[in-house]
């Protein structure tokens, strides 16, 4: 399964790239936007959307930071991380809303579409999938080790859709005190699961890369198809 990049027009009337894949065979499918880690929609989430697309989903992964540096797809080096921080520290976090509802908007519309949309994110992309769910933009969300959620507790008020998070044991950039601080912040929501993987580390889930931990990332994979395919599907 592979996609194929497409342009979406914004309601602002500007043209953004993004990844499109699709499952094979006739739809219509869910939509899931696929949000990426600091060093966007690269080659690993292509792959993420296109095995995503082989699990029944209308799968979209866009460029995270095309308001700031269009075009800018990272790859796994000391020089892709320090760029990925900087381009990743200085999102407008309101436009994204803005930007998402739009994502959203064009998996909801698409001809092979329900009409339901959920999204999956990783790291940056965990914290965005939160706030997505909190603003009422998508109809479900999974976040995998989202980063400085303990700045937008604010927000865990406002959660009323379905959501789940993947935390790791071993994360020091999601220390186990933030983890306590958001389960607390959201304890007693019934259309939220939250999930710890002992031994694993950030980045577990990014198979071909260290510190890959496949135990993890199969459970994790399991559970967040189980979620989506019962609120979306």
């Amino acid at each position: 399964m592979s996609g194929a990049t497409t342009s979406l027009s914004m309601r602002g009337g500007e043209t953004v790239e993004a990844y499109m894949a699709r499952p094979e065979g006739d739809g219509p499918w869910p939509g899931l936007v696929i949000l990426a880690e600091i060093y966007n929609a690269n080659h690993w989430v292509r792959a993420v959307a296109d095995g995503y697309a082989e699990q029944g989903f209308l799968c979209l992964a866009p460029d995270l930071y095309w308001r700031q540096d269009p075009g800018q797809y990272l790859d796994y080096t000391p020089e892709g991380q320090q760029a990925g921080r900087a381009l990743g520290q200085a999102m407008d976090l309101d436009a994204f809303t803005d930007d998402m509802a739009d994502y959203a908007r064009a998996l909801a519309d698409h001809p092979d579409g329900t009409g339901k949309v959920g999204t999956v994110g990783y790291c940056l992309g965990g914290k965005l999938v939160y706030l997505a769910v909190a603003r009422d933009v998508v109809d479900v969300g999974v976040g995998y080790y989202a980063v400085q959620l303990d700045k937008f507790l604010d927000e865990a008020a406002q959660v009323t859709r379905p959501l789940m998070l993947h935390f790791a044991e071993l994360d020091t950039r999601v220390p186990q005190e933030t983890v306590s601080a958001v389960k607390k912040a959201l304890d007693g929501k019934p259309l939220v699961e939250i999930y710890d993987y002992l031994g694993a580390d950030h980045g577990f889930n990014r198979f071909g890369y260290p510190p890959y931990h496949p135990q993890a990332a199969e459970q994790a994979l399991d559970r967040s198809l189980a979620f989506l395919r019962k609120h979306i599907s």
